[in-house]
């Protein structure tokens, strides 16, 4: 019985996009300067499987050294460098067109998502997540206004303290807004809740993603095909659904590498995909421009990695790559366009993969291995 285990480490880019000047990006490079900033560090599961191989490939150069897994950098075709346009690729459904962003939401947008949900928000402007709590959380607990920002990404994010406005209620705000944003192409509406006290306010493990719903997808390929998809971390959120039986939301890392556990060791009855995002590398060190924090995160993941490797048998395919770049050393606080590793775990001989032109690569893997007489047009599998 044939499963798969795609595993995508939010953010981790290995730099040198050919369009990277386009975004504003040239130059970052979310692991090599992660090397260059962190003593001492290194990945020693990791770089031995082929890690340093993808990077030496994303840079233009080419070893002749074999690894123990297949390695490649594959290249972001889509027209955008956020998590649902990376997942999307992924998933075989790169974007022609971006999705829309905002520095500012229109006042006539605001106004008909404030009537629409029965609120007036605070702020609507760009701002970090963390720093918009600063500047405007003490205003929302004196008034129980929602606070409505946004980002570099096609992003409407609504973060409310967890006491003013309950759970259930701030996900119904997001989720009558998602109305709105289906028509304006603004790929995500993310609730924020928040917990604490001015000065020491912290977001809590209860965001949610209310995604636009995707074109077809692999996922829906193999869902119809009788393979069992199942999202670990935020990927049911990435898509809306779509083509998942079943999902685990997870609280981060360390608890995504708990269920993949947890899931590779239960007994199954029909091929399966087990997609898993690993996010806190983004939300918790890239976006707040930490190093050490990313650096120390990596780490542990690849000693778990070290000791789920030994486990997988000749049935499993193993897919390791990421969604973009996040450089915690560059400017700003948004995601970077970068060139992204992929390291596979497959039967036969490890290969070099090379340079790939579209993150879609991947889901023509998954069509390859679970055998789809009808896969999309998904890319070129690595399997061929």
């Amino acid at each position: 019985m044939k499963q798969a285990l795609l595993i995508i480490l939010d953010s981790l880019g290995i730099g040198h996009a050919p369009d990277a000047a386009a975004f504003g990006d040239d130059g970052a490079n979310t692991l090599g300067n992660i090397r260059k900033a962190v003593p001492g560090f290194s990945l020693p599961h990791l770089d031995r499987a082929g890690l340093t191989t993808a990077e030496a490939l994303a840079a233009g150069n080419h070893p002749d050294t074999q690894t123990p897994l297949s390695t490649a950098c594959l290249t972001e075709q889509s027209a955008g460098k956020d998590t649902v346009t990376g997942h999307w690729e992924i998933a075989g459904a790169p974007l022609a067109s971006p999705f829309a962003t905002f520095t500012r939401f229109p006042d006539s947008l605001v106004k008909e998502m404030e009537d629409t949900c029965g609120v007036v928000f605070l702020g609507n402007y760009a701002r970090s997540g963390t720093v918009i709590l600063d500047e405007l959380g003490s205003e929302h607990l004196r008034s129980g206004r929602p606070i409505l920002y946004t980002s570099a990404d096609s992003v409407i994010q609504i973060a409310a303290h967890e006491s003013i406005i309950p759970l259930v209620r701030l996900y119904e705000i997001c989720r009558r807004c998602r109305q709105i944003a289906d028509r304006e192409r603004i790929g995500r509406v993310i609730a924020r809740p928040f917990e604490g006290e001015p000065g020491a306010f912290r977001r809590t493990a209860n965001r949610h993603d209310f995604s636009m719903r995707p074109p077809e997808t692999i996922l829906n390929r193999l869902s119809g095909a009788g393979v069992e998809v199942i999202g670990v971390g935020k990927i049911a959120d990435i898509f809306s659904g779509s083509g998942i039986a079943r999902s685990f939301p997870t609280t981060g890392n360390a608890d995504g590498c708990s269920v993949m556990d947890t899931l590779l060791d239960e007994a199954f009855e029909k091929p399966r995909l087990i997609f898993s995002n690993l996010v806190d590398f983004d939300s918790l060190y890239g976006h707040r421009r930490d190093p050490i924090g990313y650096a120390g995160a990596l780490k542990a993941f690849d000693a778990w990695f070290g000791s789920m490797l030994p486990r997988l048998d000749e049935n499993t395919l193993l897919m390791i790559t990421a969604d973009h770049g996040n450089d915690p050393t560059w400017i700003g606080t948004d995601h970077t366009r970068e060139r992204v590793p992929l390291l596979m775990k497959a039967p036969g001989p490890s290969r070099c993969l090379g340079v790939r032109d579209s993150f879609a690569d991947v889901a023509a893997t998954l069509g390859d291995w679970f055998g789809l007489s009808d896969p999309g047009p998904f890319g070129t599998s690595f399997l061929g």
